[in-house]
C-alpha cells in the first residue's frame, strides 16, 4: 500500500485476534487512501461484531471513516454487558457450538442451532431473516456483510463460552423453560400426555412431567439432574435471573 500512514492501536481485549508485533501498543499501518477504517481493522484480522467504539485523534468516528496521514487510531473492544438493539435478543449457533446452544437452551435463552452445516452463505442469511446474533469461533463467517449482528466465542470449553456469552450479552434467564433439543417452549404436561415415551423405571419412579410443544419431548428430572441443575445454579449465581 501506498497511502497514508496512520498509528493504530487494538484494546486488549482485541490482541488475539492480530499478529503479535501489533498486541502491544500503538503500530503503524499503512493504508491504501481509498478504504475505510472498518475495512482496515476487518484486514488486520478483527471482526467487526468484536469492535467497539473507533476513536480517531480522540474523537468517536464510524467504520465508514477514511483514514488520514498521521491519524492516531484506538480501536476499542465492545461494551460489556453489549445491547443489542431493535429486536428479542435471540441467538443463532454454528455447527460447532451444540453444547452451548443446548446449555443456553437450558437457561431459557432463545438459541436456534443449525445441525447438520447449512454454510456460511446460509446462517448469515438466518441471522439476518431472523434477527438473531450469530456466535461462532469462525472470524470469516462473522466478517459476512449480510450478518444482522454477531459475536466471537472465544473458549473451546463449554462453561467458558456460556460464561462468556452471559457476560457480553446478558440474556434474560428463565431456566428449565426450553427444550435443549429443539429450543421450543415447555409445558406442564400430565404423565398420560407423555406415557408413550416412558419406559417402565420412570413411570414409577416419577409424577412431574414437562413436554416441549414444538417437537414433543417429555422431560422429567432424571439421573442427569444434578448436572444440570449445578449448570443453572451457577449461571444464576454468577449472572443472576435479569
Amino acid at each position: 500500500m501506498n497511502g497514508p500512514e496512520i498509528q493504530l492501536e487494538f484494546a486488549p481485549g482485541l490482541r488475539v485476534f492480530v499478529p503479535h508485533g501489533r498486541r502491544s501498543g500503538a503500530t503503524p499501518v499503512a493504508t491504501d487512501g481509498s478504504s475505510t477504517l472498518g475495512h482496515v481493522v476487518e484486514s488486520l484480522g478483527v471482526p467487526l461484531t468484536e469492535v467497539g467504539e473507533l476513536v480517531v485523534n480522540g474523537h468517536p468516528v464510524t467504520v465508514s471513516h477514511l483514514p488520514a496521514a498521521a491519524d492516531s487510531v484506538e480501536v476499542r473492544a465492545v461494551e460489556r454487558p453489549q445491547p443489542v438493539p431493535g429486536a428479542p435478543l435471540r441467538f443463532l449457533l454454528d455447527v460447532h457450538l451444540g453444547t452451548l446452544a443446548r446449555r443456553l437452551r437450558l437457561l431459557g435463552v432463545d438459541a436456534a442451532y443449525e445441525s447438520p452445516d447449512i454454510g456460511d452463505p446460509a446462517l448469515a442469511a438466518r441471522s439476518a431473516a431472523e434477527r438473531r446474533v450469530l456466535l461462532s469461533r469462525d472470524r470469516g463467517l462473522l466478517r459476512r456483510r449480510e450478518l444482522w449482528s454477531g459475536a466471537f466465542v472465544h473458549s473451546t470449553r463449554p462453561d467458558e463460552q456460556l460464561r462468556d456469552v452471559l457476560s457480553r450479552f446478558a440474556p434474560a434467564l428463565h431456566p428449565w423453560t426450553r427444550c435443549t433439543a429443539c429450543n421450543g417452549l415447555l409445558a406442564e404436561a400430565s404423565k398420560d400426555e407423555v406415557a408413550e415415551q416412558l419406559q417402565g423405571g420412570t413411570r414409577r419412579s416419577y409424577d412431574v412431567f414437562a413436554k416441549c410443544a414444538e417437537c414433543g419431548r417429555a422431560y422429567w428430572r432424571g439421573a442427569h439432574h444434578e448436572q444440570l441443575e449445578a449448570i443453572v445454579d451457577r449461571a444464576l449465581t454468577e449472572f443472576g435471573a435479569r
